[in-house]
């Protein structure tokens, strides 16, 4: 039975402002360090950093214009029943590993990383006319990476989370979640430990990582130009953490 740490009785969440407009090969830790020093904060032990997915794609140039897209027959079929472009609807095709569902001009996709979303996470908002921003090819590693290159950069010891939107079924608005994880675990199990009752809890395992990246975006917004965050007062432990173990196994899930 893994122990747990106390839930602090408070969080932090800082907005980070000041970041450029991301392109390929833009030296993404670099300005996040530059950005957070002019704002006259600075990072700490035991910080959250949360980024939006689309500064890291954008930075690793998972970007693809259309122009140079060639529309298969069933991605034309599809354009015309769905009301979209042929070339996007490819893309998203490509990056699917199985169609969920089509209705009312979306397609439900699971992406080869596992993640069940709209349009495959192919994405327009935030991106140049003409061209579609796909997520990073292997979030996890992805956040590792910058992990690695955020702790060596500060000299501190921080998680990461890289975050993107998501519907959910039965409910009505997006969420933000964790499709990326460095540096520690994205559960707390609560299983095997006692309420204030003395009931053994069997079933409760929090997805913390998804309720931080969540918080994260209530600072940082879809308009503002804030693309990260540092959520501060979380007691995480250092662990080999990835964002996959959110990802419900086939035979255990009742929906797929």
């Amino acid at each position: 039975m893994p122990p747990l740490t106390d839930p602090p009785e408070r969080l932090e969440v800082l907005a980070i402002a000041g970041l450029p407009e991301i392109t390929a090969g833009t030296p993404l830790v670099q300005e996040l360090c530059r950005a957070v020093s002019s704002a006259g904060l600075a990072f700490e032990d035991g910080d959250v950093l949360v980024l939006a997915q689309k500064i890291v794609s954008k930075a690793e140039g998972r970007l693809i214009e259309l122009s140079g897209i060639e529309p298969s027959a069933f991605a034309l079929s599809l354009a015309a029943t769905l009301g979209k472009d042929a070339r996007h609807i490819e893309v998203v095709l490509r990056e699917s590993k199985r169609i969920v569902r089509m209705d009312a001009g979306l397609i439900v996709a699971e992406t080869h990383h596992g993640l069940t979303c709209a349009n495959a996470g192919v994405d327009t908002s935030n991106v140049p006319e003409g061209w579609v921003a796909l997520l990073p090819a292997d979030p996890d590693a992805s956040a590792r990476r910058l992990q690695e290159e955020i702790s060596r950069c500060t000299g501190k010891q921080i998680a990461l989370i890289i975050s993107d939107t998501f519907g959910r079924p039965w409910r009505e608005g997006l969420t933000n979640v964790a499709i990326g994880v460095a540096g520690f675990n994205p559960l707390l199990d609560y299983r095997g430990h006692e309420d204030g009752h003395g009931h053994s809890l069997s079933a409760t395992v929090i997805a913390a990582a998804d309720e931080l990246a969540a918080a994260a975006e209530i600072v940082m917004g879809k308009l503002s130009h804030r693309p990260a965050a540092i959520i501060r007062h979380f007691p995480w432990r250092p662990a080999p953490g990835n964002a996959t173990a959110l990802i419900r196994a086939r035979e255990r899930d009742l929906f797929r």
